[in-house]
């Protein structure tokens, strides 16, 4: 397979009845991913032999035909390459279907869909299946580079040896040469200890972050328990003191989970939640944060002209972005200094971003500042200028991967002796406060009569919760402690709506979802989760709804009213 493709990223299909191929090359078209739909299985292996990312097929497409030359294809791989199929299965109706999926196991790496599928489900599919081909790729090329680098070393074995053959006439010549390769040799290797350390690095960050989120999932349970309970408290209770009360906690409960939500970002990569966010508020929300991080010898000032726009950017991401910069900047200012924060409407300079309004922050400080050499690298990853175990040099990076993910852009204004700005360019929300989340209501919703909740959490005291809140708004609630007395339940009777954790021992929230369904096709439900994995509660969420602890008792009953206002009613037998 050649070093490079244009053909590496593209999605082979092959689905040859009906309209199947094309529908799904249109689906995945949307995401920008390059389709190419094959005839025939003669085709198709034609196809693979010029490069692919990955393939589609349809499992009829194997009834039949003759396999061998698609398995000699797949024996002659590269030791780096697993190629990716996806398979679509329809039910196993008759022989032929039962003939063909046997073999399909020795296609190797396989992931297999059943039929019929959702949009959603082969984005999702096609989405892992690609990200998996490019991390071959990567192998491809580090596997490449190292075969360079031994006929680097090779190459300068052979020049020691002439130099040997003619020592007397060519020892001062040669003498240089070989400095020369044993330089070249040298920056090499160093070279390679930088990236194996920052590779260490990052997987020990990574391992951080995984006990960080476990962290966060507990802790998000504890809270939800004490707001709930606030929230109760506040509704029932008429005792003016105890009402103020619970209301100071309610808030410290909101800072907590606050606090869970930063823990998340940093624990996993996480889909950008876009929404309108004013930044007088992400300003007081790193406030704290950032004088406690950067110490008394820096001086503070943030600045929001009076006029600004809210940003569409996701809060939790422009925070760690924030607190970043600052850090990065404590880092450069040696003996205290001055840090800014400003934030303005602005119009961006030419070719940086398409027409339109945006809000231009600014995060400034009085240090160095940095050579054109350093500015034009400073956002690459793994590029740091700190000291080895001072810094992942991801830092930058993730603060120019997040403004182009929210449409904006990031960039870096620096001179030697004149200081540092990084600015973040964010796309300006032309909306109102209108859309903002209503505050806890002043009084129980009206309960619908007859409405049946399953409520479905493996911690007691969650559950216990939010049954006494669900039961206040009147409704009838069943309990489970896990997915299989959920499933247990269920068999006993079908309830109006389900509520249910994702992380749960044995049985998931998303595996309860698929088997509920199976039970009673169209019943709603509500996933509630704290840490958990967004990729596979995606895959089955589809018109569900999704409630983040820890959540409000407002937000609970706005979610259950959505649900039962799009519930199905049951089918009488």
């Amino acid at each position: 397979m050649p070093f490079s493709s244009r053909h590496d990223e593209r999605i082979l299909i092959l689905a040859p009845r009906g309209r199947d191929a094309d529908v799904m090359c249109a689906v995945l078209g949307q995401d920008g991913a390059a389709c190419c739909v094959i005839q025939d299985f003669s085709s198709f292996t034609a196809a693979l032999a010029e490069g692919a990312g990955m393939a589609i097929v349809a499992e009829e497409a194997l009834n039949g035909v003759d396999l061998g030359a698609l398995y000699a294809w797949l024996a002659t791989q590269a030791p780096w390459s697993d190629f990716p199929f996806v398979i679509l299965l329809g039910k196993a109706i008759g022989m032929a279907a039962s003939n063909a999926r046997p073999r399909i196991e020795e296609l190797g790496n396989i992931i297999l869909l059943e039929r019929p599928l959702n949009a959603q489900t082969l984005r999702s599919a096609a989405t892992s299946a690609l990200r998996a081909r490019r991390r071959q790729y990567q192998t491809r090329d580090l596997l490449a580079e190292r075969e360079r680098s031994a006929t680097t070393l090779q190459e300068s074995r052979h020049a020691l040896l002439s130099l040997n053959e003619t020592l007397e006439s060519r020892i001062e010549e040669r003498t240089r040469a070989l400095a020369g390769a044993n330089d070249r040799l040298m920056n090499e290797v160093i070279e390679r200890e930088r990236v194996q350390q920052a590779m260490v690095q990052f997987q020990k960050m990574e391992a951080v972050g995984r006990l960080t989120g476990g962290i966060a999932h507990d802790f998000n349970n504890l809270l939800n328990v004490v707001q709930g309970s606030m929230d109760l408290i506040l509704l029932l209770s008429k005792d003016e003191v105890a009402r103020q009360r619970a209301e100071i906690a309610r808030r410290a409960c909101q800072r907590g989970g606050k606090l869970t939500s930063q823990l998340l970002a940093f624990a996993r990569n996480q889909n950008l939640d876009l929404r309108p966010t004013g930044v007088p508020e992400l300003f007081d929300g790193v406030r704290e944060l950032v004088a406690t991080s950067v110490g008394s010898r820096i001086a503070l000032r943030f600045e929001v002209e009076a006029d600004c726009a809210r940003v569409f950017a996701d809060a939790n991401q422009m925070e760690m972005a924030l607190l970043n910069l600052a850090i990065n900047a404590r880092d450069a200012i040696e003996g205290g200094g001055q840090l800014s924060f400003q934030a303005g409407n602005a119009q961006p300079p030419g070719g940086l971003l398409p027409a339109g309004d945006y809000v231009r922050i600014a995060v400034a400080d009085n240090g160095p500042g940095m050579s054109p050499e350093l500015v034009a690298k400073v956002f690459e990853p793994f590029f740091t200028t700190k000291a080895v175990g001072k810094g992942t040099g991801l830092g930058l990076s993730q603060v120019y991967g997040m403004a182009q993910q929210s449409g904006g852009a990031a960039r870096i204004l620096s001179e030697p002796g004149a200081g540092t700005t990084v600015e973040i360019w964010l796309r300006a929300w032309a909306g109102s406060g209108a859309d903002d989340a209503p505050p806890l209501p002043a009084a129980l919703p009206d309960a619908r009569p007859g409405c049946h909740i399953l409520v479905v959490e493996d911690d007691n005291f969650v559950r216990e919760s939010m049954v006494l809140s669900l039961e206040a708004f009147g409704h009838v609630v069943t309990q489970a402690a896990d997915g299989e007395a959920a499933l247990r339940e269920l068999r006993r009777r079908r309830p109006d709506l389900i509520i249910t954790d994702y992380l749960m021992p044995g049985i998931t929230g998303a595996e309860l979802m698929l088997r509920a369904r199976e039970v009673f096709p169209g019943i709603p439900m509500i996933i509630a989760t704290g840490y958990a994995d967004m990729h596979a509660i995606d895959q089955v969420l589809g018109d569900d709804l999704l409630l983040r602890k820890p959540f409000q008792l407002a937000e609970l009953a706005r979610s259950v009213e959505r649900a039962l206002g799009r519930s199905t009613p049951p089918v009488s037998s």
